[in-house]
């Protein structure tokens, strides 16, 4: 086995080379958060003696695995040192300030609840073929990473993400990387996160760029988080505080979020209450806007300028959560759709004017493309509308928007996921096939990772950036099509996201 080992300020780690470069899987950034750090903010590891064995993954916050379950092979390890990371380089040798190689740092998705930041797909070997420093992060997830608790720290994990860019600042240069040059990037959850980090002048000094992949807004107000806190704490028969809920397990934590995050009573069930509550509530664990480490929503946030400084490429897919909907197309065939969106929150008008603009879909379909639209398409689209608009007044903010419109062969439509092995060039991952069938396109992504390479390297992608203060509906956006295979577009919104253009302004009867 051919080892190499680097010093970082905690200690000595030794990973494992491979064909053109290595791999350090595990890398602790911060303490094991377990007794007094179980529910604090996260602190650095302490330092270690002799050199520490960085040949595996390390623990996930996520204990329990999706198995196949997930869209994602996500694995699940135990142990108490779960804060931490991997780094993926082309070549682990120190360079001097200045010198290093472009660096991308992944947060992984999962709804705040789950994801792996070790899953297979995540591996940074795309990147180090082309000259990238990887490095993907764990952090605390659910309610120990983001519930509210009375005497506790809000927004425990987004307190480990700036530990953890912060270890990529004060090491990546060992191996390799420039920490001038940082690129953050993350999907779904991990898209998330990368808005809130853009809105968080704390976390500014620690990247450069930023890409989004089909992210989620933040906008948790304190109010709902102490809600869901305190009635966990109530279902659980504790008290709202540390010495409390650190009383009760991990298994009775996760045993107590799903009854703490319950839908209404008088809520649709099944996939049509899950679209429901994604509509009006969103998720019901995540960054919370406190006024201070995150000072805004994310679209408040952009509309000041938060972030404009940092270039950001972003998109989604065009099918996001249509899937979810494919089990209730017969029992939906005869159902008018607009009085189904009423019925899920949705104001009358608008609800007649998203059906009208798509009837040639089926309710279910049609129910499921809205929720695409509204909780992530939406997103992305008026997250570059107000960063076009700020960069009309003030500075220009360079942003670019794709849409990702190849679709599945075995699942249908460009569903959500299914551009993250071409995002990652690591089409003969495992259970890639499930998502994009045996013989999917290299020559997309060639395409897809080409253009994220060329975007962390400090270029520009091949599309025009969003030209400040242009109508919206003729700026431009990269289509990655399916017909014929594996081919690019530019485009524009109108061509690309007029339905989620609809669905935002769209907005729920209730919120």
């Amino acid at each position: 086995m051919d080892t190499v080992d680097v010093s970082t300020t905690a200690g000595v780690v030794r990973g494992r080379r491979r064909s053109g470069s290595a791999a350090f899987l595990g890398i602790p950034y911060a303490a094991p958060p377990v007794g007094e750090l179980r529910l604090a903010a996260p602190v650095p590891h302490p330092a270690w003696d002799g050199v520490l064995d960085a040949g595996s993954p390390g623990a996930t916050p996520q204990r329990i695995d999706g198995g196949d379950t997930t869209l994602v092979p996500e694995p699940s390890f135990p142990g108490d040192s779960t804060l931490n990371l991997s780094v993926f380089t082309p070549d682990p040798v120190e360079v001097p300030a200045g010198q290093g190689l472009p660096v991308l740092v992944y947060i992984h998705g999962g709804g705040y609840t789950s994801g792996s930041a070790a899953s297979p797909w995540y591996d940074g070997a795309g990147f180090t073929r082309n000259g990238v420093v990887t490095v993907n992060v764990s952090y605390r997830l659910g309610f120990d990473g983001f519930g509210w608790i009375e005497d506790a720290p809000l927004n425990r994990g987004v307190l480990d993400w700036l530990l953890a860019l912060e270890w990529v600042r004060d090491n990546i240069r060992r191996f390799g990387g420039d920490p001038a040059r940082v690129t953050i990037a993350g999907q779904s959850a991990g898209g998330g996160a990368v808005l809130t980090l853009l809105s968080m002048p704390r976390a500014h000094p620690l990247f450069a760029r930023a890409i989004v992949i089909s992210g989620v807004a933040t906008h948790l107000t304190p109010a709902q988080a102490e809600q869901t806190g305190r009635r966990l704490a109530g279902l659980a028969g504790v008290a709202p505080t540390r010495a409390g809920l650190g009383a009760l397990t991990e298994e009775q934590i996760l045993a107590e979020q799903p009854r703490a995050t319950a839908l209404p009573a008088d809520s649709p069930a099944g996939p049509l209450g899950e679209i429901a509550n994604t509509l009006v509530g969103g998720l019901p664990f995540g960054p919370v806007v406190d006024g201070d480490l995150i000072p805004l929503a994310t679209l408040d946030a952009v509309l000041a300028g938060l972030g404009a400084d940092k270039p950001l490429m972003l998109g989604s897919t065009d099918h996001e959560f249509n899937f979810a909907m494919n089990d209730l197309t017969d029992e939906l065939a005869g159902e008018d759709a607009a009085e189904m969106l009423v019925r899920l929150g949705v104001a009358a008008p608008a609800a007649r004017v998203y059906a009208s603009a798509h009837d040639q879909l089926g309710t279910a379909d049609l129910l499921g493309q809205f929720a695409s639209d509204r909780a992530i398409r939406g997103v992305m689209l008026q997250v570059a509308e107000a960063r076009s608009a700020f960069a009309a007044k003030r500075v220009a903010a360079l942003t670019w928007l794709w849409a990702f419109a190849w679709r599945s062969p075995t699942l249908g439509g460009a569903l959500h996921c299914l551009d993250l092995p071409f995002f990652f060039d690591a089409l003969d991952a495992p259970r890639v096939q499930v998502l994009a069938g045996p013989a999917p396109s290299q020559r997309l992504a060639d395409e897809v990772h080409g253009n994220a390479v060329a975007f962390i390297a400090g270029g520009e992608p091949a599309w025009p950036a969003w030209a400040a203060g242009a109508p919206v509906d003729v700026q431009p956006v990269i289509r990655y099509q399916s017909e014929p295979a594996g081919t690019t577009e530019i485009t524009t919104v109108a061509g690309t996201y007029a339905g989620a253009r609809i669905a935002v302004a769209a907005e729920p009867a209730t919120r």
